[in-house]
């Protein structure tokens, strides 16, 4: 049985036979009850949960909180991921090295819900070859051979969320602009000319406030398999889709083990809110142009999921070269390696050299 992508059924590949996602059946944050497990009032999924970020630290996450997995590490890419249980030998998704699977197992945090794919392996091919078709200077050839090459591999990408409230104490200058009258002179046809401009000035202000704020689910990719950028730019992800984790939504996919650890991953999302902090700073201060000095942020109410979200992966092979693209197996946004037809730009050279002499030469006619 598989998931089907946008349906909210399994189906048999050989018979058709369907059955409705096992309701119910969630190993995540729906089945935890401890004084680590704090309900969400702020995320728009009311039926999840948060763990307490500083009990986690602590190591004080309830055993429910917890499993035991079997996952692999690629020797080649570093990609880890999770194996069936019956499964000793494949090949690496992200890379298509051979692996065989060992019996180690290793304890980590559970995941707590999941946004299921809602594109199909068709669908999601059609928008990876629709952006090729669109980039100039890309190769026909792998264009045609994306459309009809091997399957797109569906995986379950790991991510931390993490929810704060804030409060931002700062110091800085805020500018006010004015104008000055000067005069300057200048030569108009060899002579000296004077005349009078508008030369914009800053007077200075001193400023300090405060600023608060209430973040909630800033994500953080919690793998490092595929190149940041790329799995970044699939972003914004719609959220309010996530479900409570159950393993029948990664029935004929693929789950990726989280490599990037959560300190790690609160590390990222600090980033993340301190762009955002400062933009509300510059707005607090106000004025024409704003100067900050100091920003001091108190973070309270922490909290974080650990998600996994699905995308859609291609690596081929075209003339010698390797080329990987990532299609959000929940919008269809599509990023990836550029590829480059140089016969195509030695063309567009040749068009452009050509336009400019046919100008050039009509110039001189003239």
């Amino acid at each position: 049985m598989r998931f089907a992508p946008g349906a909210d059924k399994l189906v048999c590949e050989h018979c058709g036979h369907e059955e409705p996602v096992t309701a119910g059946a969630g190993t995540g944050a729906d089945t935890i009850e401890s004084l680590t497990a704090i309900p969400s009032t702020r995320t728009r999924n009311k039926h999840l949960t948060e763990h307490d970020y500083q009990a986690a630290l602590a190591d004080a996450l309830p055993p429910t909180a917890m499993e035991e997995v079997r996952t692999v590490t690629c020797p080649s890419c570093g990609a880890s991921f999770e194996f069936d249980p019956h499964v000793h030998a494949a090949e690496c998704p992200f890379c298509a090295t051979p692996i065989v699977t060992d019996t180690g197992a290793h304890r980590q945090i559970k995941p707590q819900a999941l946004v299921p794919f809602q594109l199909t392996e068709v669908q999601a091919r059609a928008a990876m070859t629709k952006w090729l078709g669109r980039l100039w200077f890309a190769p026909n050839g792998l264009v045609q051979y994306a459309r009809k090459g091997r399957a797109l591999t569906g995986i379950y990408t790991p991510y931390w969320t993490f929810d704060a409230d804030t409060r931002s104490t700062y110091t800085g200058q805020c500018g006010v602009a004015y104008y000055e009258t000067r005069t300057v002179t200048v030569q108009v046809d060899g002579r000296n000319q004077t005349r009078q401009e508008q030369v914009r000035k800053i007077r200075w202000y001193p400023a300090a406030g405060t600023v608060a704020r209430r973040f909630d689910d800033v994500l953080a990719l919690a793998s490092t398999s595929l190149p940041r950028g790329y799995v970044d730019a699939l972003e914004p992800w719609d959220l309010s889709g996530l479900e409570a984790y159950r393993p029948d939504y990664l029935a004929g996919f693929r789950a990726e083990g989280y490599s990037v650890g959560l300190e790690e991953g609160h590390s990222i999302a600090r980033v993340k809110m301190d762009r955002v902090i400062e933009q509300d700073v510059r707005r607090d201060i106000g004025g024409d142009e704003q100067r900050i000095h100091s920003i001091d942020t108190t973070a309270t109410n922490e909290t974080f999921k650990h998600v996994l979200l699905p995308i859609w992966m291609a690596a081929y092979k075209y003339r010698g070269k390797s080329y990987r693209f990532v299609v959000n197996g929940q919008t269809g946004k599509v990023r990836g390696e550029r590829p480059w037809s140089w016969w195509k730009i030695a063309g567009a050279v040749l068009v452009a050299a050509v336009a400019i002499g046919v100008v050039v030469y009509l110039k001189q006619n003239q």
